[in-house]
């Protein structure tokens, strides 16, 4: 089967030679930005490209816009006893400002690891389970959270995905997450011929925004709470009759979320994220490939311990291990922002995240052909579910 040097050199050719295809596909899902579960074309472009590719893809897998790929003619992780390893993509966009959370970047490296395995099949006859999931609809529409409810990691052992930032973090902290969206009811009258007549529903949220930040001063430093009002009323000359704030809740872990939650007293959306349960195993097989790799990672404590945002990567990492890194494109810009938008679309960006990808795959080889070593990536995923 080859060493595991021949094996990563091969992985890293494999993305090499197919840099500029890649690139094209990142770019053309970056020009066709989508909402979350709305992302058809981006659905299409992945599962034709992988089509191309010679693999196996079941479009519309269990949701309308994921897709499960598997190369052709592979043997199945029971007869070759390797571990079956979901490397995941993401390609959703955000309202208003596309790509800002760069999915795009996602997708293509997702995509890059399916075609490393291709690679070691096709040269090596190396027959590992190795599965690209597209996962949609991560922008707060809980795709994962669903895909998990109806079985698609039943067959999986390990997830794999990388997400653009600002550094290289390869155990990000990343917090639990719960949306919840209030709703006032009034009556509409005219404001100025007949102001007694109307009850104010915008008075209502008004007083429950106000209330809500005064709050935040019996908070921890890492509980995060913020909102906006996403319906205020139609003209001001007409009492609101109806008004709407929609609000995050986030905590380091589950439990503190709980606790959060009853500070506030709401009813909450039904799709919440779970806090990131990182594979310590998992994250210093990545650090060692990715500095072999030119990747440079984060040392300020202080940069490391600051608490991020939340996805629903963080319900997988309570099903299988898993490893969420960050990685940088070469921007000091925000994530959600219009700036960082417009990096994740350029050379840089791409160039960083194949090296994020050759990384990732060197890890996967790592844990595919190490004997005993998924057993101890599963006991260490058990253990520290106990003390979750």
């Amino acid at each position: 089967m080859g060493d595991a040097a021949e094996l990563k050199r091969i992985a890293c050719d494999a993305i090499d030679s197919q840099a500029s295809r890649l690139r094209a596909l990142s770019q053309d899902i970056w020009n066709h930005p989508e909402l979350c579960f709305e992302e058809h074309y981006a659905h299409k472009r992945l599962t034709d490209f992988l089509e191309e590719q010679d693999f196996n893809v079941e479009r519309s897998y269990k949701l309308e816009t994921a897709f499960r790929a598997v190369p052709k003619h592979s043997r199945c992780k029971e007869e070759d006893g390797y571990p079956n390893i979901a490397m995941l993509c993401e390609y959703d966009a955000l309202p208003g400002i596309g790509h800002a959370c760069g999915h795009n970047l996602i997708a293509m490296v997702g995509v890059a690891l399916r075609l490393v395995s291709k690679q070691l099949s096709n040269r090596l006859h190396f027959k590992a389970g190795l599965t690209v999931l597209g996962t949609p609809a991560e922008e707060g529409g809980g795709g994962k959270v669903e895909l998990i409810d109806a079985g698609a990691f039943e067959d999986i052992d390990l997830a794999i995905i990388a997400h653009p930032a600002q550094i290289n973090l390869p155990m990000p902290i990343v917090l639990a997450r719960k949306g919840l969206k209030i709703t006032y009811k009034g009556k509409a009258s005219h404001a100025s011929g007949a102001p007694w007549n109307g009850v104010n529903a915008l008075d209502a949220a008004v007083q429950c925004y106000t209330n809500i930040s005064h709050l935040r001063q019996q908070m921890k430093p890492t509980w995060r709470v913020h909102g906006v009002i996403t319906d205020g009323g139609v003209k001001p000359n007409i009492i609101p009759d109806q008004a709407e704030l929609q609000y995050y809740l986030r905590a380091p872990t589950d439990a503190e979320l709980s606790v959060l939650c009853q500070k506030v007293e709401f009813k909450s959306e039904p799709v919440p994220y779970s806090s990131l349960l990182a594979n310590k195993i998992l994250a210093s097989l990545y650090v060692e490939n990715g500095e072999a790799t030119g990747i440079q990672f984060e040392t300020n404590q202080e940069i490391i311990q600051r608490p991020g945002g939340s996805t629903d990567m963080g319900n997988v990492s309570k099903v299988v291990p898993s490893l969420y890194p960050k990685y940088s494109i070469g921007t000091d810009a925000s994530l959600h922002s219009k700036d960082f938008a417009s990096h994740a679309k350029t050379e840089m960006a791409e160039t960083l995240s194949f090296m994020t990808a050759k990384a990732l795959a060197m890890t996967a080889i790592d844990v595919l052909i190490t004997p005993g070593l998924p057993n101890k990536i599963t006991e260490e995923f058990i253990n520290s579910m106990k003390t979750e």
